[in-house]
């Protein structure tokens, strides 16, 4: 009964020391005042509405649907969401040094807090935008709305990974955060965000379709879309590029962890 006790002690402080993490990281990255939500807010939808300005301005209609709005809003906030938590998390291990005097503070809890943070977040941007969306008539209800469940999950594990490998590898190299802000770049155009893959010949298919975020894309749609039938679409295999990810980092924090505190 004292194990089972302690354990039980042990996990009650540990969703404690995580709990108090993310209300310093909400301070911290959002300050004081509601502009800092706000903005976090703006960021997103700005990137939508300007292009679905530039695709109505040149006569274009939706790639799919009817609504360019809706297929550019599943398209922006899936990599974006992707995006935050990769870069974000980038440098967490160099920017929480001093918290690490305290004995109860673990480097993986300043990660998992922003983490979980950067998920809330989204989770509030996205209710809002297509909230939004279908209140104006710009969008159905999903059609789908576990598969969307599944695809925001599954878009946090994938960042995750990714997010940690950049934090064992940044706080290794300092340039790196530089690096993969470049390397990430490409994306945009990657992703399948103006785009239906399942349209493309198939020499281009067979390169994007290893993007892990392109079926991140694919999934959201299928969730919303009632007929989006994906040809690319492979949920395994993001699954286990996000698995592969979480393991290699929390090895690398492992390997890596008496460097960094020297």
């Amino acid at each position: 009964m004292t194990r089972h006790t302690s354990v039980g002690e042990l996990l009650i402080l540990q969703v404690r020391v995580i709990a108090s993490l993310v209300i310093r990281e909400t301070r911290a990255t959002f300050g004081t005042s509601n502009f800092g939500y706000l903005w976090a807010i703006i960021t997103p939808t700005a990137s939508v509405g300007v292009l679905v300005f530039v695709f109505t301005l040149v006569g274009r209609q939706a790639p799919f649907g009817s609504s360019l709005a809706l297929f550019f809003g599943t398209g922006i906030m899936a990599l974006q969401y992707f995006s935050e938590l990769s870069h974000k998390l980038n440098s967490v291990f160099n920017a929480n040094r001093a918290l690490l005097t305290y004995p109860v503070i673990r480097e993986l809890d300043t990660l998992i807090a922003r983490a979980l943070l950067i998920a809330a977040t989204y989770l509030a941007i996205m209710v809002l935008f297509f909230g939004a969306l279908i209140s104006l008539g710009l969008a159905p209800w999903p059609s789908h709305p576990e598969a969307l469940i599944l695809a925001f999950i599954t878009t946090w594990l994938l960042g995750f990974g990714m997010g940690l490998m950049n934090a064992v590898v940044s706080s290794m190299w300092d340039t790196w955060t530089q690096v993969e802000r470049v390397l990430t770049r490409p994306l945009f155009f990657v992703s399948a965000i103006f785009y239906v893959p399942s349209q493309l010949p198939p020499e281009a298919i067979a390169v994007l379709k290893w993007n892990p975020v392109l079926h991140l894309v694919e999934w959201m749609r299928e969730g919303f879309y009632p007929r989006y039938n994906s040809m690319v679409l492979d949920k395994s295999y993001v699954l286990m590029v996000a698995t592969l990810l979480i393991l290699l980092g929390l090895a690398g924090e492992r390997l890596f962890r008496k460097k960094r505190t020297n």
